[in-house]
């Protein structure tokens, strides 16, 4: 089970995001506590995924993995409500959507549990299981490999059944957004179906928490300049709004509730 970080924790990952390492006797003046207390902190982050150690202090996890699915639930979770909260909000009834892979478009679902007349196409079980207890929503399941970790469904059968349809919205989840614009994700086989859902939507949606900007991860799948809106939690670093803005990109902050 994984416990709830404290802001001091949080305060490191910040920094860590921003420096990409951050060395113990820093922290420590830092946020004016010992470097033993540091310590701990780091390997508690270290311990959960979300950092990994060095000498001497401590930087952001590899690009090559994901953070565990388990991880990922708990990380940032009020942001992501927020932002599930506010997509909702943007898609009316009697829509067609595909929702894709990620903790956030699993809370994108829940926001949708009293939307009508839904037409849904996911190769996420955890959506399609949300959407069930939605007798107004009817929901198209991907074929393919199921990733049991996840449960995201993935594969060459699972792209090919996503290019069927020519859907409203596609709303998707991303691992990582580089400082070009590049969107990423740690499989290979996940990115060939975001791309698809791109390819296949009228809107596209992405749907990412500060933490993702500047987050690296191996496989690209697209470039911002491709979304029609990005929904948030907080303002943009200023090299990502101007990206946003040169590719036509909307930008919806989702600071509270609406």
């Amino acid at each position: 089970m994984v416990n709830a970080i404290n802001e001091r924790q949080k305060a490191i990952l910040e920094l860590a995001k921003n420096q990409g390492f951050v060395a113990t006797e820093q922290l420590a003046d830092l946020l004016n506590v010992t470097p033993q207390t540091i310590r701990r902190d780091i390997n508690t982050l270290c311990g959960q995924g979300f950092m990994q150690r060095f000498h001497g202090g401590a930087g952001q996890a590899n690009s090559v993995e994901n953070e565990a699915y388990h991880h990922r639930l708990h990380a940032f979770v009020d942001a992501k409500r927020r932002i599930a909260a506010n997509v909702a909000k943007h898609v009316p009834n009697g829509s067609s959507l595909f929702l894709n892979i990620g903790t956030t478009t699993e809370l994108v679902a829940k926001a949708l549990v009293n939307h009508k007349n839904l037409k849904v196409v996911t190769n996420n079980l955890h959506v399609a299981t949300i959407l069930s207890n939605n007798d107004d929503c009817e929901v198209l399941i991907a074929g393919g490999l199921l990733r049991q970790r996840d449960g995201g469904i993935i594969g060459p059968a699972t792209t090919e059944f996503i290019e069927r349809f020519r859907l409203d919205f596609g709303i998707i989840g991303v691992s990582g957004i580089d400082s070009d614009g590049s969107l990423l994700d740690f499989d290979y086989q996940e990115t060939l179906n975001a791309k698809a859902i791109i390819g296949s939507s009228r809107e596209t949606i992405l749907v990412a928490d500060h933490s993702k900007f500047g987050r690296r991860a191996m496989s690209r799948f697209g470039h911002l300049s491709q979304i029609d809106w990005l929904f948030t939690d907080m303002d943009l670093p200023d090299d990502f709004l101007n990206l946003a803005s040169a590719g036509g990109v909307g930008v919806k902050i989702c600071c509270g509730a609406e």
